[in-house]
């Protein structure tokens, strides 16, 4: 029996692009979560205030989240792997930069623009993506286990960050996150491709017309020709075959080639505001990105930048702080990763109204829960919270690429942008709050209030015709 009748099975390429998608995204989110272990140090050192702080973080956040919606667009245009290769040279650069500092001016510099425009870049519309244009079969996962590792870079770095602005300083704590970014660009350089094509497959669990009933995602050896004649690595839409019906959210996935100078930059900026100019005509947009809004609000925008502190206003020790964030970091992979696997299978809309609501029910509780120690009841605090951390985003992603089809991941990096808003304002105003009232109390509770809004929002999207029964059949 010949081999071309039965090719040698091998791991899809797919899975070594999620591979370097998830470490690219791990390395650069670890100097998101930074300023929450350094804020108090910076203050001991330089007696700049909370508030002066959290303005710097809120910049940070704005730009994280307001960069996101173009850098879609400069993906399509110059490919991915040049705008994430820029991307964490800015970060290692902020970081590194911020050693520098000391004037708090200098903050909203390295920590805003560099660090914010840097990790924005890439963010979640990086994994969004790579997730649609790599992935048909198992999409909602590998968005889940995607954004698992932005939010894990952002928390399971904190303990030896914290750890090292205690005992060494947090200039050395700065140049780790640098370097962290930087060694993520070795996995980007050699294994992240820009689409399916380029290497001659289909995305992973797309069978090519005639190919049979084979294993999803098993396109065979490179330039084998499919029983219809047509090359395995061949797009669909080059051959006049459109991936679904014409209320298929998956149309056009792979995206353009990526162009190059100044006018495809220009194009860039046009087709996203263009894009947004469209989906902001539609309920459905403002719902998504106020209920992500609040999503940012109620994670890095409070929990991120503000549980560290809160702790330590009870006598918690910093380090003792960033190991909890830590445990919900780690706790999040396997609450994305779930979320991603029930948004291939059940109602978005569903699993965003119990995600919301027990964010909002944990935030209420949590200032009863402060105290110097570590108790059994913190403990269940941050299982909850990390299993719940961003389990909004596959079904999210998902919501976006059901109403929005091939302009999905661009519709994504605006309802992103609104996360990111959210959390800017969450950060100032619950320093705010630090410095009116002497403690978080009503921060907490403020986010709590947010998320029974969410719920509703989320609630309230209307069920697009068929759907659902496009994700039963992928899933």
């Amino acid at each position: 029996m010949s081999t071309s009748q039965h090719p040698a099975r091998r791991i899809h390429p797919a899975w070594w692009v999620a591979l370097a998608t998830f470490l690219a995204l791990f390395g650069a989110a670890g100097f998101r979560a930074a300023p929450g272990a350094l804020m108090i140090p910076l203050h001991h050192e330089f007696g700049w205030s909370m508030w002066v702080m959290s303005l710097a973080v809120s910049v940070n956040l704005l730009l994280y989240g307001l960069v996101a919606p173009f850098a879609a667009a400069l993906m399509q245009r110059f490919g991915v792997r040049r705008v994430v290769t820029a991307a964490l040279a800015l970060v290692a650069l902020g970081a590194a930069g911020s050693t520098l500092m000391n004037a708090s001016w200098q903050l909203f510099v390295f920590w805003g623009v560099l660090i914010g425009g840097g990790t924005g870049a890439m963010a979640l519309v990086l994994a969004d993506t790579v997730a649609s244009r790599w992935f048909v079969r198992s999409r909602g996962l590998v968005m889940g286990v995607l954004t698992a590792g932005q939010a894990a870079g952002q928390l399971v770095l904190l303990p030896p960050v914290a750890s090292l602005a205690d005992s060494v300083g947090w200039r050395s704590a700065s140049l780790l996150i640098a370097a962290a970014a930087l060694i993520a660009l070795i996995p980007v350089l050699l294994l992240l491709r820009e689409r399916p094509s380029d290497l001659g497959v289909l995305p992973y669990g797309r069978r090519a017309p005639g190919a049979g009933h084979g294993t999803p995602g098993e396109a065979g050896p490179e330039g084998e020709r499919t029983t219809s004649g047509a090359s395995v690595g061949e797009p669909l839409a080059s051959r006049g075959e459109a991936p679904g019906g014409p209320d298929d959210g998956w149309a056009g996935e792979e995206g353009p080639a990526p162009g190059r100078g100044a006018a495809a930059g220009r194009e860039a900026m046009r087709h996203a505001l263009d894009v947004l100019r469209r989906a902001a005509k539609t309920r459905v947009f403002w719902a998504l990105a106020g209920a992500f809004a609040i999503c940012g609000a109620t994670t890095n925008g409070l929990v991120g930048v503000h549980f560290i502190p809160s702790t330590h206003d009870h006598g918690m020790p910093a380090a003792t702080a960033a190991t909890l964030l830590a445990a919900v970091g780690v706790l999040d992979v396997a609450g994305t990763m779930a979320s991603g696997w029930l948004t291939d299978r059940f109602d978005p809309r569903i699993l965003l109204g119990l995600y919301y609501g027990f964010r909002g029910v944990s935030l209420v509780l949590l200032p009863f829960l402060l105290s110097d120690a570590v108790h059994p009841s913190m403990v269940l605090f941050v299982v909850v919270y990390g299993l719940d951390w961003v389990a909004t985003v596959p079904p999210t992603a998902a919501l976006c690429r059901q109403y929005f089809g091939e302009d999905s991941t661009v519709v994504f990096g605006w309802v992103f942008a609104a996360h990111q808003v959210g959390a800017a304002i969450a950060a100032a105003a619950a320093g705010g709050v630090r410095e009116l009232f002497g403690e978080y109390t009503y921060a907490w509770w403020g986010g709590a209030a947010l998320c029974v809004v969410a719920v509703v929002l989320s609630l309230a999207i209307g069920r697009r015709p068929g759907a659902r029964s496009r994700v039963n059949a992928e899933a």
